[in-house]
């Protein structure tokens, strides 16, 4: 027995229509109306959920070194486990973005074993690609109590099976709810010996990726999970109950996936609006010094807070080394940039200008609840470092 619903209540339909509408909205923006900023946008989309995810883990990086992860550069900081860990999980969310354009993909548990293996070999200790041997249990820290405890051990073959039969299995459930079952019930079960929690969040972007309505990177909610990393383990908590119980009701935790696909939608659309007038604003400015357009791309990551290097340049604008180098400092020596750091460790920030510049073009934010329409808006905080 698995965590399951029947059909879904009325108001819950009639959210998952608004997100819908919301994500047709974003898909416009990205394939129908593509502009040069919208790579800069995946690129840095698809590092926000290796970042948040593992954040939820107590695996903290920066956006930047995040960045560098999702290019297969080192970091700017230094390499730790929690390094590593963005690497691995790197390497899973690149793999899923590939089986989500595969039209013969079936889910099976090769694939939840290897995925669990690409982001855990940096650790054999925490057997990677294998289902745990025992007992496992959850603990909430400091305190060091007990929260949930999985299935026994000697369940879990069986669970898998009838979890991958499930994902397999023509429904008329919206993909969002589908996705967030699987979620559950991977979480619930606890295959692995560490690591479930990745791969629960993994494995409902694989299934909303799937879906093909929306490019898979802006498909994720977890950049969203890591925001709001303490009601997520409270809506867990409240409908786990401290075991495996499938047959309690899930509606807590599908009205809260749902809340977090609108809320992830509105930013997305939000970044978007925010990011094409930054662009024209800078290009403007480009034109007016007569420089070229491409070192919008450099520009337009100062702008939002990143570190820019030569190297995340390069690749960007497509031009060599010498090029990006020549061109990096053009845009110190215009004001636009501001140099830190000597030789292989230098970066740049964004000068005045261009903190200016992305201050003018910011917009208010808006929280909502789609479930009672409520709004919060809260007015653009004072600059710092990626806040796109």
């Amino acid at each position: 027995m698995l965590f399951s619903i029947p059909p879904l209540p009325t108001d819950y339909a009639a959210v998952v229509l608004n997100i819908d509408e919301l994500r047709r909205r974003l898909n416009y923006f990205l394939q129908q109306q593509p502009r040069r900023w919208t790579g800069l946008l995946r690129r840095s989309t698809f590092a926000r959920a290796i970042q948040a995810s593992n954040s939820i883990e107590g695996y903290n990086v920066t956006v930047d070194d995040a960045i560098a992860a999702v290019e297969g550069e080192e970091p700017l900081d230094e390499r730790t486990e929690a390094w590593l860990a963005v690497q691995g999980y790197r390497n899973a969310l690149s793999y899923i973005l590939q089986l989500a354009t595969d039209p013969y993909f079936t889910h099976n548990d090769g694939t939840l074993r290897g995925l669990h293996y690409m982001m855990m070999s940096y650790d054999l200790g925490k057997r990677p690609g294998l289902w745990r041997p025992g007992a496992i249990y959850v603990r909430s820290e400091p305190a060091g109590t007990i929260v949930y405890e999985g299935p026994p051990a000697n369940e879990v073959p069986a669970l898998i099976g009838e979890f991958v039969a499930a994902l397999n299995a023509r429904t008329d459930q919206p993909v969002m709810v589908r996705a967030a079952l699987a979620h559950l019930n991977l979480v619930m079960i606890h295959p692995f010996s560490d690591g479930n929690g990745r791969m629960a969040r993994a494995l409902q972007t694989l299934v909303l990726a799937r879906e093909g309505l929306l490019d898979p990177t802006f498909s994720s909610i977890e950049e969203y999970l890591g925001r709001n990393t303490e009601a997520y383990y409270a809506v867990l908590a409240d409908v786990g109950q401290g075991a495996w119980h499938p047959e309690r009701d899930p509606l807590p935790w599908i009205r809260f996936c749902l809340t977090a696909h609108y809320r992830q939608a509105e930013t997305l659309l939000r970044r978007t609006e925010e990011q094409e007038r930054l662009w024209n604003l800078v290009e403007a400015e480009l034109k007016r010094r007569g420089l070229h357009e491409r070192l919008l791309m450099a520009l337009s990551d100062a702008a939002v807070g990143y570190r820019v290097r030569n190297s995340t340049y390069r690749r960007a604008a497509e031009v060599s080394e010498q090029v990006a180098s020549r061109d990096l400092a053009l845009l110190v020596d215009q004001g636009l940039l501001v140099a830190q750091g000597e030789r292989r460790g230098r970066f740049y920030l964004a000068s005045d200008w261009l903190r200016q510049a992305r201050a003018s073009t910011r917009s208010t934010k808006v929280i909502s609840d789609p479930f009672t329409g409520e709004q919060v808006s809260t007015q653009p905080q004072p600059y710092q470092p990626s806040l796109l």
